[in-house]
């Protein structure tokens, strides 16, 4: 009886070492994650593959979203460097606003990763997880190109021109790759941008607002399209896309009559996957948000283990204080011939999501 009880108390011993290394592992701190709004489908899917992945990782999560409100976006950042975060994973609505908090932060000796969208002014940026930028715009670009058959000697061609929410400072990028491709179209006279609208301090978009987009297209068509049509839009995302191709349906577009123009678009949110499958908008860029939330995770882990964190490029983003260190994913284009294969093969959709 005697032994019995021995060999039961030290299984027991054993059990309770055995689980406190682990039980240590599954907590490795607190990491915070900042996102700008809801509003968009994809930073809903950013925040919940990113909890998903800190957890599966030992971390737990705060994961605040700012409604697209700066000052909200400051305050939760500060509540997150007093709550103890470790880390920062930022996705800023205005790049350029951030630096007193960063700085609160580095006293703290807590690290800053920038998440999409670079962080500007500030030397408290410790690393930027992202896709490539510019060639987002090139393949957006490539596909209007493609759709007209530019390449084949086809046009003149009417093309509008829209831009992103200049204080994202992804938006210059995507224009600037846009325009290394539509550039020589343009300047040959194949393109033509009948309202002469043209540069980021003309087409930018404020917020990324759909409503902002559609307004403007609007005047477009009225001002420079009464018997002219447009026949492609540049478009650098779905949300901005959806507004453009409401307008253009306002005035008799996306009939049998008169088929849409080409519209491109980034992100592969639903109502966009379901609009390319009716035949309204042309294009998107898929960026697979699943990747990029390893990519930063990633980042995090090896950070807080004293090791390096995994990076590609350490030329390309430059906040105006310091090149920020960085790492880029492909982004994909999709159109009506690869949908399936990015979105529904990779399990990034349900088909019956898209149907």
């Amino acid at each position: 009886m005697m032994n019995r009880t021995r060999m039961l108390v030290a299984s027991l011993l054993i059990g309770a070492l055995g689980l406190a290394p682990m039980a240590q592992a599954q907590d490795k701190g607190l990491i915070g994650i900042s996102m700008p709004t809801k509003s968009s489908a994809r930073w809903i899917s950013d925040g919940e593959s990113m909890v998903k992945y800190f957890k599966e990782a030992g971390y737990k999560t705060d994961l605040q979203y700012a409604e697209d409100d700066i000052p909200n976006q400051l305050a939760q950042i500060e509540n997150l460097v007093t709550k103890g975060a470790k880390v920062l994973v930022i996705a800023a609505i205005d790049g350029t606003t951030l630096s007193d908090a960063l700085q609160k932060a580095a006293d703290k000796g807590i690290k800053t990763i920038a998440y999409d969208r670079l962080i500007k002014g500030s030397k408290n940026v410790d690393y930027y997880a992202t896709f490539d930028n510019f060639q987002v715009g090139v393949l957006q670009a490539n596909s209007l190109v493609d759709a007209l058959k530019l390449k084949e000697g086809k046009g003149p061609f009417n093309i509008e021109l829209f831009g992103g929410s200049p204080d994202d400072n992804n938006a210059f990028f995507f224009y600037d790759g846009a325009m290394s491709v539509l550039k020589p179209y343009l300047d040959s006279g194949k393109l033509v941008v009948r309202s002469k609208q043209m540069g980021m301090d003309k087409v930018g978009t404020l917020r990324w607002d759909g409503a902002v987009a559609q307004a403007r297209m609007d005047n477009l068509l009225s001002a420079f399209y009464g018997k002219d049509k447009v026949h492609a839009v540049l478009s650098p995302y779905d949300g901005l896309s959806i507004g453009i191709l409401s307008s253009l349906k306002g005035v008799g577009y996306c009939t049998a009559q008169q088929p849409c123009p080409y519209v491109s678009g980034q992100d592969a949110e639903v109502p966009s996957v379901k609009s390319i499958l009716r035949g309204e908008q042309y294009s998107t860029v898929f960026k697979d948000t699943r990747e990029l939330a390893k990519v930063t995770v990633g980042m995090v882990d090896a950070l807080l283990s004293g090791k390096q964190p995994q990076i590609n490029d350490t030329k390309t983003y430059n906040n105006g204080i310091k090149v920020v260190p960085s790492y880029l994913l492909k982004p994909v284009s999709v159109d009506k011939t690869n949908w399936k294969t990015a979105l529904i093969d990779t399990g990034y959709y349900k088909e019956s999501q898209v149907k």
